[in-house]
C-alpha cells in the first residue's frame, strides 16, 4: 500500500506515512454556524468523508475531529441583525434571537445536511465555546515564547506577532510585506497591522454572554486560535492531516499553523484543501443571484444523486454547477442502480441462492486511483466500466462474471458512500415496493421485445409513462426514473 496525498505546505504529492502505525488522525474545519449551510460547506464535508472512508478501507484506525465555530464576529453580527427593525432571514429564523441560540439553530441545519448526504459523523465534534481554558493556555505559551503580546491600547486584545515567527507565510508562500492588514481588530493596538487577534477584549456593545474572564481581561477568542486549541486538545501536538476548503488557506490556516508551531507544536503533517464550487464558470454570489444551496439541490434530486454530483470531481479541482448537473448525476446513478437491480434479479432467479454481499475488496485499478491523491474521477471510471462489463456478462449469460461484477460494484459504492445502504432511509417501504413493481413491468416488456411483440412492449411503456415513470433503452437494457416536474 502506497498512499499519496497532495500537501499544500510542501506543494507536492507525498507518500502518506501515519505518524503512528496503524492509525490516522484527521482534523478538518467544520461550520462557522452563522447561517444556513452552503454548497461549499457540504462539498468539503463530502471530500473529507471520502478521505476518511478510504483511510478506513486501507486498514487504518481513523480519528476524525470536525469543529463547530459557535462564537465569532459573524455570529454576533447576525444575532444583532435579528434585533433590528429590518431583520430578514431564512424561514425559521427567530426575531430577537440570542447569539448562542442562533448558533445552535444553524448547527442543527448543518447536521441535517451532513446526515442527508451520507457524511459520517466524526469521532468528535468540539465546539469552540467549550474550550476557553485550552485557548488561554495556548495564548500564554505564545506570550512566554515572545510570539504574542497584549494590545498596546489597553483594549484587552492579545495579538500574534507575525514578524516574530520566521515561518509566517510559508503555507501560502507569501512575504509578510505583501500581505494585507488583518481586519479582525483596530490596528492602533498592534505592533504591525498584519498581527492577528488571539483574544478580543470585551466591547461595550458586545453581549455579556459572549465574554469570558481571562488573564488579559474579559473577552472572547479569535477565530484562528479556536482551531489550534481544539486540534491539539484531541489529536495532540502533532497529527496526520488538517483539511478544509481552499478559501481557508489564508488567513485561517496560515495563522493556525503559525501560532501552533510558534507555541512549540508540530501541528499537521499534511495540509489538504478541497476546491471551490462555481456556477457556470463564475464564483457563486448572492448579489448576482447565481447560487444554489444544498437544500435546493435536495429538492431537485435524491440525496445519493446530490452526493454523487458533489463528490465526483477530484477534491482539489473546481466543481462547476450547471442547470443540467444533477440530471447528469442522476443518469449516472441510475445506470449503476439499473445494473445492480438487473444482476440481483437475474442471479437470484438463476440458482435461488443468496447473493454475496461483497468481499470487501475493490478492484486493483480502483485502489490505485484512490491511493493516488484520492482520485475519485478515475475511481468512478473503474466503477462504470465494471457496470458495463457486468451488463455485457448478463446479456451473454455469463453469470459468474456478472456475479463478480455485482460484488465489485457493491464494494466500490460502499467505499464511496453512495450505496443505497449508505443513504439515509426515506420512505424505504414505498420506494422498494415501487422498485419491485416497475422492474417487474420492465422484465415483462423485455420478454415482449425479445419475442418482437411490439404492441405489448409499447403498451407497458405507455402505462409506465402515464404513472410518471420514464423508461430509457440502451445497449445494456432498460433503465427507469421518476419524471421530474
Amino acid at each position: 500500500m502506497t498512499l499519496r496525498f497532495y500537501d499544500t505546505a510542501s506543494a507536492e504529492v507525498r507518500d502518506f506515512v501515519p505518524l503512528e502505525a496503524g492509525k490516522a488522525s484527521v482534523y478538518y474545519c467544520g461550520a462557522t454556524v452563522q447561517g444556513m449551510p452552503h454548497v461549499g460547506h457540504v462539498r468539503s464535508a463530502i471530500a473529507f468523508d471520502q478521505l476518511t472512508r478510504w483511510l478506513d478501507y486501507r486498514g487504518l484506525r481513523v480519528t476524525v475531529v470536525r469543529n463547530v465555530t459557535d462564537i465569532d464576529d459573524k455570529i454576533l453580527a447576525k444575532s444583532a441583525d435579528s434585533f433590528g427593525a429590518d431583520f430578514q432571514d431564512e424561514p425559521g429564523a427567530v426575531r430577537e434571537e440570542e447569539w448562542w441560540a442562533l448558533a445552535y439553530r444553524y448547527e442543527q441545519e448543518f447536521e441535517k445536511a451532513y446526515e442527508a448526504l451520507g457524511v459520517q459523523r466524526p469521532t468528535y465534534e468540539p465546539r469552540a465555546t467549550g474550550h476557553i481554558p485550552e485557548m488561554h493556555a495556548l495564548i500564554q505559551r505564545l506570550i512566554d515564547r515572545g510570539h504574542a503580546y497584549p494590545a498596546l491600547d489597553d483594549s484587552g486584545d492579545v495579538y500574534f506577532d507575525v514578524r516574530s515567527w520566521d515561518g509566517y507565510g510559508s503555507l501560502t508562500r507569501q512575504k509578510i510585506d505583501d500581505m494585507q492588514a488583518a481586519p479582525d481588530a483596530d490596528p492602533r493596538g498592534k505592533k504591525d497591522p498584519r498581527d492577528f487577534a488571539l483574544w478580543k477584549g470585551h466591547k461595550a456593545d458586545d453581549p455579556e454572554t459572549a465574554s469570558w474572564a481571562s488573564p488579559w481581561g474579559a473577552g472572547r477568542p479569535g477565530w484562528h486560535l479556536e482551531c489550534s486549541a481544539m486540534a491539539s486538545k484531541y489529536l495532540g501536538a502533532r497529527f496526520d492531516i488538517h483539511g478544509g476548503g481552499l478559501d481557508l488557506r489564508f488567513p485561517h490556516h496560515e495563522n493556525e499553523m503559525a501560532q501552533s508551531q510558534a507555541a512549540g507544536d508540530g501541528f499537521a503533517n499534511f495540509w489538504m484543501h478541497n476546491g471551490m464550487v462555481t456556477f457556470e464558470g463564475e464564483k457563486m454570489s448572492k448579489s448576482i443571484g447565481n447560487t444554489i444551496s444544498p437544500a435546493e439541490m435536495l429538492e431537485l434530486a435524491p440525496p445519493r444523486v446530490v452526493r454523487y454530483y458533489l463528490g465526483q470531481a477530484h477534491y482539489r479541482s473546481v466543481l462547476d454547477y450547471r442547470p443540467t448537473s444533477l440530471q447528469e448525476a442522476a443518469a449516472a446513478v441510475e445506470r449503476i442502480d439499473g445494473f445492480v437491480g438487473r444482476a440481483t434479479r437475474t442471479l437470484a432467479s438463476a440458482d435461488g441462492s443468496p447473493l454475496a454481499a461483497g468481499h470487501g475488496r475493490v478492484p486493483e485499478a480502483f485502489e490505485a486511483a484512490m491511493d493516488d491523491d484520492l482520485n475519485v474521477p478515475q475511481a468512478l471510471a473503474v466503477l462504470h466500466e465494471t457496470v458495463r462489463a457486468g451488463n455485457a456478462a448478463l446479456t451473454a449469460g455469463e453469470l459468474d462474471a456478472a456475479r463478480q461484477a455485482l460484488v465489485s460494484v457493491s464494494d466500490m459504492l460502499r467505499v464511496l458512500g453512495i450505496s443505497e445502504a449508505a443513504a439515509p432511509a426515506r420512505d424505504d417501504q414505498a420506494n422498494e415496493a415501487l422498485k419491485v413493481l416497475v422492474e417487474a413491468q420492465l422484465e415483462a416488456r423485455a420478454r415482449a421485445r425479445a419475442s418482437k411483440d411490439w404492441p405489448a412492449s409499447d403498451a407497458i411503456r405507455d402505462t409506465l409513462a402515464a404513472a410518471g415513470i420514464v423508461v430509457e433503452d440502451n445497449a445494456d437494457g432498460a433503465t427507469w426514473s421518476l419524471k421530474r416536474d
